[in-house]
């Protein structure tokens, strides 16, 4: 999914929630959760961009509708740990898209 084809979906009010999956190395990546399934937001390559910084999220979401966003982090000292029973479930928070400052 590319960013003309995200705003279509947003503006259609077809994606109801926006992750922004937290990864080793310092980078997110960012998803859009529809009644399709999740839909990774792409390159002109179908490669996954790898953003840096909630800024240049916000930057890259400046023309697109409002839709709920998360970020989502998985626990790797529970998993490395293997301390936890059961399912071990990704931290979320709710982040805004509006401008920071």
């Amino acid at each position: 999914m590319n960013l003309e084809q995200l705003k279509q979906l947003a503006t259609a009010g077809t994606v109801n929630e926006l992750e922004l999956l937290s990864l080793e190395g310092g980078f997110y990546v960012l998803r859009a959760l529809t009644a399709d399934g999740p839909q990774t937001f792409s390159d002109a390559q179908g490669q996954a961009v790898r953003l840096r910084s909630m800024t240049e999220l916000r930057e890259l979401l400046a023309d697109v509708p409002p839709v709920p966003c998360m970020l989502v982090q998985h626990v790797v000292h529970d998993e490395m740990c293997g301390q936890r029973d059961g399912p071990l479930a990704p931290l979320r928070v709710p982040v805004t898209l509006a401008e920071q400052w």
